[in-house]
């Protein structure tokens, strides 16, 4: 009797906690949801610094434009040989007055330590205007110096179809000095730059952004 009592007692504090965290959950879902969407903003915004608002790719609801996104872009990667990377999402970036000026996206590559999430963006003439790691977690004092702004940079204010890595010092447009020590992190940002091209270059061709 005694064994059947707390197990009663100890599903009612179960019951009773779960009912707790449910409601917390409730309470603080959309201030996190708010907060994740401003710091998805703000990383927009540092690769695309003229950009005032945000234009969904496909005129569609969030949730199904990000999807047709993820849709679109895997089989415009899968054509290039870059099926491993996903763009997230991707979005219009609209000017003050509401004119198109490009597109920032939300990309997911591999380097050595695992997947790196990056903000990408590239204006209308196709020009990289820049990148931004937003999630890494590489080796410190190798991979790492991915996130910083020597290495990002070397991407900011190129026009080419794609980029290639180097370690023995980049000579042209198209070129990326690897991180000593760290060629596959390098690699993995690289054709993630690239994707990134790819997906804008196909957007390009299928008529551009729904304004």
């Amino acid at each position: 009797m005694k064994i059947v009592k707390n197990a009663l007692i100890l599903m009612a504090i179960t019951l009773v906690a779960g009912i707790g965290l449910g409601f917390v959950y409730e309470v603080t879902k959309a201030p996190i949801a708010g907060q994740e969407r401003q710091a998805k903003e703000e990383a927009y915004k540092s690769v695309f610094p003229g950009m005032a608002s945000m234009k969904p790719v496909y005129g569609l609801e969030p949730d199904e434009d990000a999807a047709k996104v993820q849709a679109e872009s895997a089989e415009a990667l899968a054509a290039a040989g870059l099926e491993d990377i996903q763009i997230k999402e991707a979005y219009g970036a609209a000017g003050e007055s509401g004119e198109i000026l490009g597109l920032v996206m939300n990309v997911t590559t591999t380097g050595y330590g695992g997947e790196i999430n990056f903000s990408m963006g590239i204006q209308n003439d196709g020009t990289v205007n820049g990148i931004r790691i937003l999630t890494i977690s590489e080796t410190a004092g190798l991979g790492m110096r991915a996130a910083e702004d020597e290495f990002q940079n070397q991407f900011a204010g190129k026009k080419v179809s794609g980029f290639t890595v180097t370690k023995t010092g980049a000579g042209a447009e198209d070129e990326i000095n690897a991180i000593s020590g760290a060629t596959i992190t390098s690699t993995g940002m690289t054709r993630g730059v690239n994707a990134g091209i790819c997906y804008f270059q196909s957007m390009v061709e299928g008529g551009g952004v729904h304004e």
